[in-house]
């Protein structure tokens, strides 16, 4: 599994990257923004979405044509981390793996550092 690395410390996966790609409809407006937000059993949980804007805290990349953003609130949590995407007969998912990651809930759903 190729992967391409974000900011010196964050890995995308060629799979995740395709995804996204297709995700974006040849829209160039459009960024795949990668953010932290708390709740879950654990206290955080990942998020994604197709963003047009961007902040001006956040951290841009562009690799392979995507532009994938993350605020500088949730690249904390995401240093050291690959984003791969999945799919199987049962889900259909971008997924972190992320080894500084401590607790997480039964569900998978949320996580602590």
């Amino acid at each position: 599994m190729k992967s391409k690395l974000i900011n010196k410390s964050i890995i995308v996966t060629k799979r995740a990257l395709k995804k996204i790609k297709k995700l974006y409809c040849n829209n160039k407006n459009v960024n795949f923004r990668i953010f932290i937000i708390g709740g879950g059993c654990s206290g955080f949980k990942y998020d994604f979405m197709l963003d047009k804007k961007i902040k001006k805290n956040d951290i841009i990349t562009n690799t392979l044509g995507v532009n994938i953003v993350i605020d500088k609130i949730s690249i904390q949590y995401l240093y050291g981390s690959v984003i791969d995407y999945i799919e199987n007969i049962e889900e259909s998912k971008f997924i972190i793996k992320n080894l500084r990651m401590k607790n997480t809930c039964s569900c998978g759903s949320s996580f602590d550092i």
